[in-house]
Parts: structure tokens; sequence; C-alpha cells
């Protein structure tokens, strides 16, 4: 049973700033780009790196992601000596028991299912970053530094480094310092929140935080900082590739934008697939009348009017004189006939009724573009938009229910 290395998978996030669109379902089973979901990258780039043992730890609204997951075959995860594994939290035998309360707590309530692989190193990922990287690089490059931790950076401008944690190094290019949204960044390097860690010291190091009453349970706040206080080799390992996190409602409209240009991320790479568990449907349909440019259509959906600049998930409708517009529309999304949507994210299976318009065309300004902006509203999963019915005002990320 023994591993060089195994992954560990956080996907328990609310994903709060996604509003109406978690509400039901876990941040990273959000569908994406037409055929994916959110966690199709993190899983698709364990399998392509030769990662074949994973964790992935779940909380919130766990039961679509769970079965969603499965036993991890479409992503050839399902060996007989590794695997797809379901985290959630759990109680032993008198226990008190509770739920993650932070990054490091959640991997800490894990140890026993890491040890069951005796690995050398860890990896832990997050389910919420669209981007294809080959962690065995990383790995290589962990081992051959010696490190008690690999953090994978990325080079970001200093006016967006206060929004990130920021790893600054010394002159022998290993971390020296690393620096929460600083105010005033020493450094352009981010933290991607991907890391390989030496399983025996990152053991110690949950352990001891376990006992601080006062710690948050978080790698960026209390591990990281505990082995840079203790002298512990942290290397960063810089990453030049396409790296989204979807975590917000803007950049889930980003993400889904870039998807429209391969220069970007390239899907059709098939020495680096992005698998996932795609429903059975059949042909997308684009009727006599329709006009398609530069958009996504997926399995199953049946195009009658305009689509122009969209990503359309599986199953969805867009009817006769019906336009759509710089939008996402997500799996069983109706557009009924003549109804206009722009800028616009529409939730799983709702409808647009006939004539509605939802949504409204940027003023001009070179502010606004496929890279730059966002989308003017969203529509919650399952709502109904009557007909003739007209949603114009901004609502700055919030989602319509009806």
């Amino acid at each position: 049973m023994k591993k060089s290395c195994i992954a560990m998978l956080l996907a328990g996030g609310q994903g709060s700033r996604l509003y109406a669109l978690t509400r039901n379902v876990a941040k990273p089973n959000i569908p994406f780009g037409g055929k994916y979901r959110i966690i199709d990258f993190p899983l698709s780039n364990c399998a392509n790196s030769g990662i074949d043992t994973v964790g992935v730890l779940t909380q919130y609204r766990p039961l679509r992601l769970n079965s969603y997951i499965g036993s991890g075959l479409p992503w050839d995860l399902d060996s007989s000596d590794g695997g797809v594994y379901i985290l959630p939290p759990y109680m032993g035998a008198g226990e008190k028991g509770s739920w993650f309360t932070g990054t490091a707590n959640a991997i800490y309530q894990n140890i026993d299912f890491i040890e069951m692989y005796d690995p050398d190193n860890v990896l832990i990922l997050s389910g919420d970053h669209v981007y294809k990287m080959d962690y065995s690089d990383m790995l290589r490059e962990h081992i051959e530094k010696d490190a008690a931790c690999t953090i994978a950076v990325l080079q970001v401008s200093m006016e967006d480094a206060t929004r990130f944690g920021i790893m600054n190094v010394g002159e022998d290019g290993y971390i020296n310092e690393f620096e929460e949204k600083p105010a005033h960044p020493k450094s352009d390097l981010a933290s991607m929140g991907i890391y390989i860690f030496n399983w025996k010291k990152l053991k110690h190091y949950l352990i001891e935080d376990e006992k601080d009453p006062d710690s948050s349970k978080d790698f960026g706040k209390n591990i990281i900082p505990k082995m840079l206080a203790a002298g512990e080799k942290l290397w960063p390992y810089h990453f030049e590739g396409y790296w989204r996190d979807v975590g917000t409602i803007i950049s889930l409209w980003d993400a889904n934008m870039d998807m429209l240009s391969p220069t970007l991320i390239n899907l059709y790479d098939a020495n680096w697939p992005i698998r996932g568990r795609s429903p059975i449907r059949p042909p997308q349909y684009i009727g006599p009348a329709a006009e398609v440019d530069h958009s996504i259509i997926t399995e199953g959906c049946e195009v009658e009017g305009r689509v122009t600049n969209s990503v359309l998930s599986n199953s969805v409708s867009v009817g006769a004189g019906a336009v759509v517009n710089y939008s996402i529309l997500m799996p069983g999304a109706e557009v009924g006939p003549g109804a206009v949507v722009q800028y616009a994210i529409i939730g799983e299976n709702t409808k647009v009724c006939a004539g509605a318009r939802v949504g409204t065309e940027p003023d001009g300004s070179e502010e606004w573009g496929v890279a730059t902006c966002g989308p003017d509203i969203t529509i919650a999963p399952g709502a109904v938009v009557p007909a003739g019915a007209m949603i114009y005002e901004s609502v700055g990320g919030m989602s319509h229910d009806n």
C-alpha cells in the first residue's frame, strides 16, 4: 500500500460568494465550460500526473458531489491499489466530533486515511481552481530541493499581489517569508493554494497545531508560518500556465469566457485530457434559422435562435428568435422564443420564458470586454423568469430567485 505521493483534495467549501448558484451544491460541483464541473480539473490533473490515490474531503452539500465522483472511473481513478475516496467529517467512538474547522484541520481529521498508504509526500489541492498542471514535475522539484514543503506560486502584478498570500524568497531561492494579503507586498509570487508536504513533517505540525487553541487550523495562516519559524526548507514551484480561482460570480464568468479561447487553456490537448462524467444526451441540434458564433454548444442542446460568445451546457434550449449573448447557460436551462439573455449566468433548469429580457448590454466603455467585465445578472437554478419580464438592473453578483 505504500505510495510515493497521494493527493488530498479540499472540496467542502460552501462558495458563499457564488450566492444562489451554490445554495444546493458544493462549489466544486458547479457546471463549468459547457461540459465539465469545476472539480474535473484537479481530478484530471491527478490522473494525468500519475497520482492514482486521491482523498476528496467534502463537507457542504456533499450528496450531489459524491454521486458525481462515484468510483472515479471517468478520471481513470478506480484502480485496485489506489482510487478516489470521499472523506466527510466523522466522529469516532467516544469523540465529540466536529465539522472541518480549517484546511489544516481537514487533513488532521484524515491522518488515519493517509497513514494507510504510508506516503513519502502528500499533495494538497483545492477543488475550486481551473487549470492544467503536471504535479509530477512539482513533486520531482520538491524531492530534488529536499523541501519540507513546496508551494506552487504564480507571478502576478504587484497591484494584484495584495489579494494573495505572497511568498518572499532569499538568495538561495528558498522561501524565507510568507505574507497573507499584504498591503505593501515585497514580492509578486502568489500562492496558488497547491502544496506538496513531506508527510512525516506535515503530520508533526498538524498534531502540534491541533493542540493550539488560538490557531485557525489553516495552512496559510498557521502551518506554513510555523514551518518557516522552525527553519524548515520551503521551496517555491513556479507555474506559468493558465490558472483561475473561480470563487466569485465575476471570476466564474471570466473563466467560462476564457474557455472560448484555446490560446488561454487548450481543452483539445490529447496528451492532457480533462475528463468528466458526461450525461448521455443526443447530439446538439442547430436549427435552419439559427445563428451560432464563437460559442460552446454541448450535447443535447437545441438552438433555434442566435447564440454568440456564450457557453451552453448540456440540454439547453434556445427558442426561435431568441438571443443569447456573452452568457453562461447551465444544464437544462431554457430560453423561450423571442427572449433575450445578455451578460448573464443562467442556473441549472432555469426557464426564461418567451419575450423575457435578462441582463443588459454594456455601455461600450473600454472596461467592458470578454476578459475584464462580469455578468450583469445571475438567475438562480430552477427559477422561472415569466414571459415578457424584464430584469435589467445590475445586482453586483447577487442572484435572482424569481
